[in-house]
């Protein structure tokens, strides 16, 4: 299939995605090949969560159990097992690779470079990552384009040549408002840290509550000056080696992984 062909086929699913609701987007999701929803406990994520236990929806639910989150947020992973008679699959960084990042720039480096933030969460999210979506043909996430500048254009469907699957993002259109009004409606649990000023919630050591008018993700590694900054969970992993996953190009997008 062509480059051209295969992007023709992206936005006519991208298309369709956007005429369905919630359960319909993730039950197209799960046709499309081998699906894995990688979650990180985060208000929309809790949502799509809640969505696809409470359809029984033939999709992998897993989190990025970095070793360095909240304990509000590793409660919440129990808690929403057992409400919603899932499992919710745990995927962590190798002791090694913390004590190679330990040594070469201290434990919380993190807060002294850009180079050594990125290299802590190559560690522990981008490697794990790569584990949590061996073998899946579709990644879901909790993208939405109100989160932040830097995914304002955040499609339902695209093509993360990264990692050679396809990338489908059910929330992209929903607001902030409509996901509180959605998790009240249907009693979803969600952490206790969002109603403390956490609208976005990563890592302990790098996440802060958000000042009055700021941006959803600003308190997201806030000691950065660059407004688009990311984790190389959602753009390419800066830090990425021969020896991880390789791209793929968009030209081998074939029709198996779009059925």
């Amino acid at each position: 299939m062509s480059v051209h062909a295969a992007s023709a086929e992206i936005a006519s699913l991208d298309s369709q995605f956007a005429d369905l609701d919630l359960a319909g987007r993730l039950s197209l999701a799960a046709t499309l090949g081998r699906a894995v929803f990688t979650t990180s406990l985060g208000i929309e994520d809790q949502v799509i969560t809640a969505a696809i236990g409470t359809h029984r929806l033939p999709i992998n639910v897993s989190t990025l159990e970095t070793g360095r989150l909240f304990k509000e947020t590793v409660d919440l992973i129990a808690e929403t097992e057992e409400r919603y008679d899932i499992a919710i699959e745990r995927f962590y960084p190798e002791q090694d690779d913390i004590d190679a990042y330990a040594e070469k720039f201290g434990l919380n480096g993190f807060y002294d470079s850009v180079e050594a933030r990125h290299a802590c969460c190559h560690v522990r999210k981008l490697i794990p990552l790569a584990k949590a979506l061996s073998g899946a043909e579709v990644w879901i996430t909790g993208l939405r384009r109100g989160q932040s500048g830097n995914r304002a254009t955040t499609p339902f469907v695209e093509f993360d040549a990264e990692r050679g699957l396809l990338k489908v993002n059910p929330l992209a259109d929903w607001d902030i408002e409509t996901i509180k009004a959605h998790v009240s409606a249907e009693a979803i649990p969600v952490n206790p840290l969002h109603a403390r000023g956490y609208p976005s919630i990563g890592c302990e050591p790098c996440t802060r509550a958000i000042k009055p008018g700021e941006p959803e993700r600003a308190g997201r590694w806030w000691w950065e000056n660059d407004e688009k900054r990311e984790c190389g969970l959602h753009v390419p992993d800066v830090q990425a080696t021969e020896n991880d996953a390789q791209p793929v190009s968009q030209a081998s997008f074939t029709a198996n992984s779009v059925r």
